[in-house]
């Protein structure tokens, strides 16, 4: 498993006062995603099928990612006592379906996919940082500095895999930048949607651009200039740019423009 455990968590520090029943809602949807975390898994081993190390090294990531959604999970049903984690992650299952069993990479190609990763860890360690400073709430805010931590970590596993994984199969900085901007433009895909209908919506019908909107337009709230700076520069080291140079500061400035733009927008059509 990982360095820690639920049981590391004080739970007993729980403040029901120090709720935002905004912030409840999506941590209900991120440990649903968190808890699919052995079927992502699954997937890499097969992609690394004649890699018995690296396969062993994404069972164990994939365990940690489980602990991740029994976490928010344990404390969605402290936040919600009405919260079904288990009915809700079973109509995510069955709503939200991906070829976990493929041995074949969207990316491309093995580096494609570690690139994808790292872009992913990128994301979530950028998203528990902001959730853990927005957050009031003392237990959550451990929980989230916890799988923040993890999720830089990760970062590092996946990009020390790419190093390798490039060694053996080159492929150029263009097509990692492509491969990081198509991964970064699926955070809007049904994913984080369904997750958020699962877990949220009771037996409402599904409907894509509002669950997709409801979601964004609360996550997008939490996240400041310095969670964005930090994003691009881990994002550009993954495709071998320089991290902390003037394109770095540029890409941030616009990041956060963008970011503040489309939280501006769904905040206004919410209303």
């Amino acid at each position: 498993m990982g360095l820690w455990t639920l049981d590391d968590i004080p739970w007993h520090r729980f403040d029901r006062d120090r709720l935002d029943p905004e912030i409840v809602r999506i941590v209900k949807a991120a440990a649903l995603v968190e808890r699919n975390g052995t079927a992502y898994a699954h997937h890499l081993c097969r992609i690394f099928a004649d890699d018995p190390a690296f396969q062993e090294t994404a069972r164990r990531w994939g365990e940690e990612e489980t602990q991740h959604g029994q976490a928010l999970a344990r404390w969605s049903a402290l936040a919600d006592p009405n919260f079904d984690f288990d009915r809700a992650f079973l109509r995510f299952q069955a709503g939200y379906q991906v070829d976990f069993d493929s041995a074949r990479s969207r990316r491309g190609s093995r580096a494609g996919e570690m690139v994808a990763r790292c872009i992913v860890e990128v994301g979530t360690s950028s998203y528990y940082t902001a959730l853990r400073e927005a957050a009031a709430e003392p237990v959550l805010q451990e929980i989230c500095r916890h799988i923040a931590a993890d999720e830089l970590r990760h970062y590092r596993l996946f990009y020390k895999n790419l190093d390798r994984c490039l060694a053996e199969e080159p492929i150029g900085r263009l097509s990692r930048v492509r491969i990081a901007l198509g991964r970064v433009a699926e955070s809007e895909d049904d994913e984080l949607a369904y997750a958020y209908y699962a877990a949220n919506a009771g037996d409402l019908p599904y409907d894509r651009r509002h669950y997709t909107r409801a979601y964004a337009r609360r996550a997008y709230a939490l996240y400041r200039p310095h969670h964005i700076e930090r994003g691009i520069a881990m994002l550009l080291k993954a495709v071998g740019l320089t991290p902390n140079g003037r394109l770095s500061l540029v890409a941030s400035r616009l990041a956060w423009r963008a970011m503040r733009y489309r939280a501006a927008r769904l905040a206004k059509m919410a209303v």
